[in-house]
């Protein structure tokens, strides 16, 4: 999976109505363009082709605020919010995830309600249980990687991946389960990081 489309109809979502250089602005306020492939070119082409697969819908009458042409803004549509959820759901339950999905799903997870994200990271964690004792069917960590060569470092790296990211979700669900942060339907409203017009982004380039 791509972060870039998760990250990008993401942040569509958020502002409700959003053109390009918003939802770079955005993304870089978050820090995406040094922890994933949010780069403006990208970001860019997410836009277009979404809107050409009906996951966004393509406004080209909104005015320019330099005198230029119209600039595209961008909605999400049915299709887009419907895409996002499996994206969103996918990001925190997969246990093998690159950790620029992880990240964009974490960074959106307020979105769904606090139970079926307890639920979805409790998939992740039964994936890295499952992954954990394939590895070790065939090394034991206790005895260390010498007993494989020098491969047996990779098995090394991978129990050790393996208990890192165990550790590191039970402890999300934990903070979760204890009341952190608002989730979906909570009456309150979620965390939203967005930058408002004429707010200056501290992280642009």
């Amino acid at each position: 999976m791509s972060a870039i489309r998760l990250l990008v109809l993401g942040a569509v979502k958020q502002h409700g109505r959003a053109h390009g250089y918003q939802v770079r602005n955005d993304l870089e306020y978050w820090g995406a363009h040094e922890w994933s492939h949010a780069k403006p070119g990208s970001i860019y082409h997410a836009l277009k082709h979404m809107a050409k697969q009906g996951l966004l819908r393509a406004d080209e009458s909104a005015p320019s605020t330099v005198g230029g042409p119209p600039r595209v803004e961008y909605e999400i549509t049915d299709a887009g919010r419907a895409e996002y959820l499996r994206l969103l759901r996918a990001a925190l339950a997969t246990y093998d995830q690159a950790t620029d999905v992880l990240s964009a799903g974490i960074g959106f997870m307020v979105d769904l309600p606090r139970a079926e994200v307890t639920e979805l990271l409790r998939a992740r964690l039964r994936g890295l249980d499952a992954w954990r004792a394939e590895v070790t069917t065939y090394y034991t960590p206790e005895d260390g990687p010498g007993q494989l060569g020098h491969i047996g470092e990779i098995m090394h790296f991978w129990t050790h991946a393996a208990d890192a990211g165990r550790a590191w979700t039970a402890g999300l669900i934990e903070r979760i389960e204890a009341g952190a942060y608002t989730f979906a339907g909570e009456g309150g409203e979620p965390f939203v990081g967005v930058l408002t017009d004429g707010r200056e982004n501290p992280y642009a380039r």
